[in-house]
């Protein structure tokens, strides 16, 4: 499971461009306005061979000053919890704040590692200001400007080296059993869902720690079914924050979807299709994990004709697309309407990832496919697909074709041999991956 960084400071200190530079996304960057709240970013950075998760922990203002700063500590102990690494990003323009005190004694507190970022070095004289942040007792200051990119290979570079070593006595090795986790958006219904699967009085379960200090793994063996339920410290810990804090949803959904083979996404069927869920949909894309779409709270949509449900299936495939070869069910965790068949489906998703087709018949069915719509000729040249195989022990399916110039065979192509791909294997609910190589 890859590591977690937090992004923390306080409002326009430059933590989502910072963000975006170290992702090497064009997010938008957003000015909150008073009352109002954006969804939280959170993305993959890989930098000199090391991939890690980062989060945007953001900040916003409600009311009156002291609101804002007890929603920044909220979100700032949040981090401490959850995150193996801090990035605390300052305002060298500005230099030391009171906000900035409040936070660095909250880090200080902490045993995690934390990284003094100064932002904006390259305004005016601000890198002159850099050594008044020693005050905050943090260590040295990586002085850096997010906007134009200064400083932030030095600042990977102390983020690699920081970075624990996963302990090896606290891994465990778990059986060969899928793995199911449940993430949403809060009040989707995930806390609903796990109780219709868990309540019941003839039931064996057994938590075993995971291969970090927060995931946990549940065995579910009751109905037929034997997987683990991932869950996490953050869902155990919950009655210690509000469960609106969107933030928290985010740490938690990251944590669970790394350590998880088949993630379960919980759609609110009143509420329709959010911003949220379309980020936690990419993060589960991007950890290439197995996808099950469970529209929940159907009991309470009054129109449920077939007309209705494929407007909203079409509706929830256009916000996810490309990718639109995924199963979608439409439950109630309250009355429990379609459970088994949710846990069916995950299950059914977690067999198409493990299924590998025979090279004689992938080259039979691929090599008339691509005969019939050969790959674009480029300057004169035509690309040769002459074989293709399947790479094993992959965590993904994952295909290999070989031809003569893989550089020129774009991605409008490569979706193609997906499609014929998946038209002619159940590959439902799972990425699969393909790369072209020389022959």
């Amino acid at each position: 499971m890859s590591q977690l960084i937090a992004i923390v400071g306080r409002p326009n200190v430059g933590k989502s461009t910072l963000f975006n530079r170290l992702t090497q996304t064009r997010t938008a960057i957003t000015n909150d306005e008073a009352g109002t709240t954006r969804d939280r970013q959170y993305g993959k950075v890989d930098w000199n061979g090391k991939e890690f998760s980062i989060v945007d922990t953001g900040g916003w203002v409600i009311g009156s000053e002291d609101v804002f700063e007890n929603e920044i500590n909220k979100q700032v102990q949040l981090a401490v919890e959850q995150a193996d690494e801090i990035l605390f990003v300052v305002d060298a323009m500005n230099g030391v704040t009171d906000l900035d005190d409040q936070v660095a004694e909250i880090l200080r507190r902490s045993k995690k590692p934390v990284i003094l970022v100064a932002n904006k070095v390259d305004a005016g004289d601000s890198i002159y200001n850099i050594a008044d942040f020693y005050a905050l007792g943090l260590g040295d200051p990586v002085g850096v400007s997010a906007v134009s990119g200064y400083g932030t290979g030095d600042l990977l570079d102390q983020v690699v080296e920081k970075m624990p070593e996963p302990k090896e006595e606290e891994e465990e090795q778990l059986d060969d059993i899928p793995k199911i986790c449940i993430v949403g958006r809060p009040n989707a219904g995930k806390s609903s869902i796990v109780n219709a699967f868990m309540d019941e009085e003839r039931h064996i379960v057994t938590d075993i720690a995971g291969t970090t200090r927060d995931s946990i793994y549940t065995r579910y063996n009751k109905f037929g079914f034997d997987f683990y339920l991932v869950d996490t410290a953050g869902i155990r810990k919950k009655n210690k924050v509000t469960d609106d804090i969107e933030y928290y949803s985010v740490i938690r959904s990251i944590r669970a979807i790394e350590a998880s083979d088949v993630c379960i996404l919980m759609i609110d069927a009143t509420r329709g299709i959010e911003s949220q869920d379309v980020s936690i949909f990419s993060l589960i894309q991007r950890n290439k994990k197995g996808l099950v779409v469970v529209v929940n709270k159907w009991d309470l949509v009054e129109d449920k004709s077939k007309e209705a449900i494929r407007h909203y299936e079409e509706a929830i495939r256009a916000r996810f697309a490309p990718f639109v070869d995924f199963p979608i069910i439409f439950a109630s965790a309250l009355t429990k309407q379609r459970i088994y068949k949710v846990l069916e489906t995950a299950l059914h998703v977690c067999e198409n990832r493990k299924r590998v087709v025979p090279t004689s018949q992938l080259n039979t069915v691929m090599l008339e496919a691509i005969g019939a719509y050969p790959p674009p000729a480029n300057k004169g040249k035509f690309v040769k697909i002459k074989y293709v195989t399947m790479l094993k022990g992959a965590d993904v399916p994952t295909f290999i074709f070989f031809c003569n110039l893989p550089q020129w065979v774009k991605e409008p192509y490569r979706r193609y041999l997906e499609n014929q791909i998946r038209e002619h294997w159940d590959y439902n609910g799972t990425p699969i991956q393909i790369f072209m190589r020389e022959k």
